[in-house]
């Protein structure tokens, strides 16, 4: 009761290519595999790169900021 059998979906095959066509559907299969294809090769693209690396940032000092850390570190 809850499944179909190959007649329904044989019969479901054939309304939907009187509806859309036969041309339509093989366009549309072609234009799906080749996202599939895309996909894919992104996704190992993906993988072959390695990690990038993290930026480096150059941290800039106030002239009137005083470095507590230095002071310390020349009065031991």
């Amino acid at each position: 009761m809850g499944s179909f059998s190959i007649w329904h979906w044989l019969i479901v095959l054939v309304i939907v290519a009187l509806i859309f066509g036969t041309k339509k559907l093989r366009n549309m299969g072609e234009d799906l595999g080749g996202a599939v294809k895309g996909f894919k090769k992104g996704m190992k693209d993906a993988q072959e790169d390695p990690p990038a690396k993290p930026a480096v940032t150059q941290q800039t000092q106030d002239p009137d900021t005083v470095d507590v850390q230095a002071r310390e570190k020349t009065d031991a």
